[in-house]
């Protein structure tokens, strides 16, 4: 495997939507053919080896996905995932998105102190959260589901205790003030 396809493979790994040859070619400073002829080639070598991965494309889009063999095990595999209890970490992310909702990821990551990008995925695929784009941040936001509120028994988010306190920017900047120890 060249470094240019080992690059393009490790993109593709963290990317959890379809790339664009564009974005793909702009990441690792290489022309677009250079880039299509390596991406070529990784879907060659995962279609002729043992993996339980493909390089799918559509269009110019490509992305990593599992093995269309694994199916079966994969399903019952997020089934088990989607249907756990919650973690910790998930009902914090979860809290922080009901009440400050819509969240970017970084303004997540700030209040919680640690990296929720699998967190994010997890509240994602059960349905609690959904992910909207803001063209003009060029950024991803999340706010609870329907279904989340549903499943409270709430008609409305507001119906949440101290909503309106907890939902204010200034009640977030002046809780997370009362954390920091004095120095």
């Amino acid at each position: 495997m060249s470094h240019l396809s080992s690059q393009l493979e490790a993109i593709l790994l963290v990317a959890n939507k379809p790339v664009s040859l564009k974005e793909l070619s702009k990441a690792v400073n290489v022309k677009a053919g250079e880039t299509e002829k390596a991406l070529n080639e990784l879907s060659a070598e995962y279609e002729n080896s043992e993996r339980g991965w493909r390089l799918i494309t559509a269009g110019s889009n490509y992305q990593l996905v599992s093995s269309g063999e694994h199916a079966d095990l994969i399903k019952d595999f997020l089934k088990t995932e989607v249907s756990g209890e919650l973690s910790q970490p998930s009902l914090e992310a979860l809290t922080i998105i009901a009440y400050r909702g819509p969240v970017s990821k970084l303004e997540l990551e700030r209040v919680r102190g640690v990296n929720c990008s699998l967190i994010i995925r997890n509240l994602l695929l059960r349905g609690l959260i959904e992910e909207s784009f803001d063209k003009q941040k060029n950024e991803n936001y999340y706010q609870v589901s329907l279904d989340f509120v549903r499943f409270l028994g709430l008609n409305s988010i507001n119906e949440l205790p101290d909503y309106n306190r907890l939902h204010s920017p200034e009640s977030l900047e002046d809780l997370l003030a009362e954390d920091k120890p004095a120095c």
